[in-house]
């Protein structure tokens, strides 16, 4: 069997993950206030998905956490760390582009986390390698990203964010550049993933079902302020077509779609 994330790492996770805390933030670009008063509780393990119109505020609120930012008003907590530095140790933040170096290959790229918490290149390969199989990337590992398919570039741009080993994952549209059947494969994939390797997980996205089926609560963000609140009690054992057509999930969406206007 491959081994998981804490055991290829050499220093694993600690205290079942933290927490991400945001209390009254405030976020303003000129006149315009993307966040208003935001609050938002994410807890240890928990996963959160936030979605919303373009503009509602949605990747200020990722870079605010992930301490790539500071609110104009209001605190953001990661577990115990408030100031933007230490939230950033806490946090790994995956993009929608898989932003994989063309001149690496794919194991080099999965690496690269390892390389950057100061990993010896060759011991950081030989550390990802066994994860490949895990990830259903077995036998990609010496081709470059242009060799790749977009599901498996993001397949390895997800693996170089697991081994960053950071409690918080921050995922911002991570299958928005993807075709339906890919997408639709790698939400059902992700899922899995994040049921072996829990995290504490803050994902924002366009598509609704994505963010119900992947999460245990979606926030419907407008206006910078929290239109809709939805704990998804949807079971996830069926097949995905059977569940995104269940009565349970079908009124949850339609609750978010009706929030979003």
């Amino acid at each position: 069997m491959s081994p998981s994330i804490a055991e290829v790492n050499a220093a694993p996770l600690r205290g079942g993950g933290v927490s991400v805390v945001a209390e009254g933030v405030v976020r303003a670009f000129g006149e315009k206030r993307a966040l208003d008063g935001l609050d938002v509780v994410v807890p240890a393990q928990g996963r959160v998905g936030i979605v919303g119109r373009s503009g509602a505020g949605k990747s200020t609120l990722l870079s605010l956490v992930a301490g790539l930012d500071e609110p104009d008003a209001g605190e953001i907590s990661v577990g115990d760390a408030t100031a933007a530095g230490d939230r950033l140790t806490r946090c790994a933040l995956m993009p929608q582009r898989d932003c994989l170096l063309p001149w690496r290959s794919a194991l080099a790229n999965a690496a690269l986390a390892l390389e950057n918490a100061g990993v010896p290149r060759r011991e950081a390969h030989d550390r990802a390698a066994p994860l490949f199989a895990r990830l259903g990337l077995a036998g990609a590992e010496r081709l470059r990203p242009a060799k790749l398919s977009g599901g498996m570039r993001q397949r390895v741009a997800f693996l170089r964010t697991l081994l960053a080993d950071k409690p918080v994952l921050l995922l911002d549209e991570p299958f928005g550049a993807l075709d339906a059947i890919t997408r639709s494969e790698l939400q059902e994939w992700l899922g899995a993933a994040l049921r072996a390797e829990p995290r504490t997980v803050l994902l924002v996205t366009h598509d609704v079902e994505e963010a119900l089926l992947l999460c245990e609560r979606v926030l419907v963000l407008a206006d910078g302020r929290i239109a809709a609140e939805l704990n998804v009690h949807v079971s996830r054992d069926a097949p995905r077509r059977e569940v995104v057509t269940s009565p349970a999930f079908v009124e949850l969406r339609e609750r978010a779609l009706e929030a979003i206007g």
